[in-house]
C-alpha cells in the first residue's frame, strides 16, 4: 500500500471516463483500456475525488455520511486511492 497521508491532494487523470450506472460506476482508462468498476461507496468517493482538493476533505464528507469509524475508513480510504493510482485512474498532485 501507498504510504501518504490524507493530506495528500490527488486528481482524476486526464484519460479517465467516468460513468455511473444505477448507483455504481464504470471507470475506463482510455491510455490503456482498462475497465475499473466501483461499488456504490467507491463510487461516492470518486465522486467526491473529483470535488475536493485533498484526501481528508474526502473522509471528512464520508464519515458524516456513513455510519464507520476512524481507522476503517482512513484505511479503506487510502488503499482505494491506492489502488486508483496503481491503474492510473488517480495522480498524485
Amino acid at each position: 500500500m501507498t504510504d501518504f497521508s490524507l493530506d495528500r491532494r490527488v486528481r482524476v487523470s486526464d484519460d479517465v471516463v467516468f460513468r455511473e450506472l444505477e448507483g455504481e460506476a464504470v471507470l475506463l482508462n482510455l491510455a490503456s483500456g482498462m475497465y475499473f468498476g466501483l461499488d456504490a461507496i467507491g463510487t461516492r468517493v470518486w465522486q467526491l475525488l473529483g470535488e475536493h482538493q485533498t484526501l481528508q476533505a474526502v473522509f471528512d464528507h464520508m464519515l458524516q455520511e456513513f455510519e464507520v469509524d476512524d481507522p476503517t475508513l482512513r484505511s479503506d480510504l487510502v488503499a482505494l486511492v491506492d489502488r486508483l493510482m496503481e491503474h492510473g485512474l488517480v495522480q498524485a498532485v
